[in-house]
């Protein structure tokens, strides 16, 4: 169709397709960055590269090896990214996935953050073993099914109290979710990194496992030397001092909430108008 045959209704209804397109490329580069799809995307952009190649240079057996993988890997990307399919679908199901802002109340995350921090100091001091992790945008229900179910206030004194040694409630990890203790004692998926130290036990690669499959904050003490790590999208941070943990947990829990508030706030100007 010749440019000056376009409409000025086909020149809108262009721009709003290449935004909406452009918006979810944008948010499921969100829900896979930092996992293992990432990998996984560059050994697919090897593989259409390869048959480029192959067609531009004649390779014809490659190229129809390359071809029968393209055609037939639509099951294989299935399978393969199950876990980021399933992170879009909740998403998208809980309403989260056009959505700017959960706001939860700054004083609830101020507390958390406070509570996490004193529980972790007391802990990592005596060399008590403890495995924290803080449900964000994508829902961990799955794990909380998994433990036993408290739906308590946080508080550093029941975060202590639940990873004494020998008591019912202190093997497995507590889950934080709306700044409650949804539950203690929950089973987290074991990271299958080869690239993990091996000097590093089952809190470390269950914390590192939950963060590839989820966007969530997980706080490991170590039982062995009290040191304290933290995990977030697939990445370890280990032996944090007492600032840098704190750093850190601001950042993402208290400091990046409100830029999304404020973002929230400009977005849904019009919410109060003549009321």
């Amino acid at each position: 169709m010749p440019f000056a045959d376009w409409t000025f209704w086909k020149y809108i209804s262009s721009t709003i397709d290449i935004v909406l397109v452009w918006y979810v490329i944008y948010k499921l580069i969100n829900i896979i960055k930092g996992t293992k799809a990432v990998q996984l995307l560059k050994g697919i952009f090897v593989i259409l590269l390869v048959k480029v190649a192959s067609d531009f240079f004649g390779l014809t057996t490659l190229s129809w090896m390359m071809e029968q993988v393209i055609t037939y890997g639509f099951l294989a990307i299935i399978i393969i990214f199950q876990p980021e399919l399933r992170r879009a679908l909740e998403q998208l199901g809980r309403g989260r996935f056009f959505s700017r802002s959960n706001n939860p109340e700054d004083e609830d995350q101020e507390k958390t953050v406070e509570a996490i921090m004193k529980a972790t100091d007391y802990m990592a001091k005596r060399r008590i073993g403890a495995l924290i992790s803080i449900e964000r945008e994508t829902g961990m229900s799955d794990y909380i099914e998994t433990g036993i179910g408290l739906n308590s206030r946080i508080s550093s004194e029941l975060l202590i109290n639940i990873f004494i040694p020998n008591t019912p409630l202190h093997d497995g990890a507590v889950i934080i979710q709306r700044n409650n203790v949804a539950a203690a004692a929950c089973y987290l998926p074991l990271s299958e990194s080869p690239f993990i130290s091996k000097e590093l036990g089952t809190r470390h690669r269950a914390a590192l496992g939950i963060s590839e499959v989820t966007d969530s904050i997980t706080v490991v003490v170590s039982e062995e030397t009290g040191a304290i790590s933290l995990t977030k999208n697939g990445e370890l941070h280990r032996d944090l001092k007492a600032d840098e943990f704190r750093e850190i947990l601001t950042n993402e829990l208290l400091d990046q909430h409100k830029t999304k508030q404020a973002s929230s706030a400009r977005w849904n100007w019009r919410g109060k108008s003549n009321g």
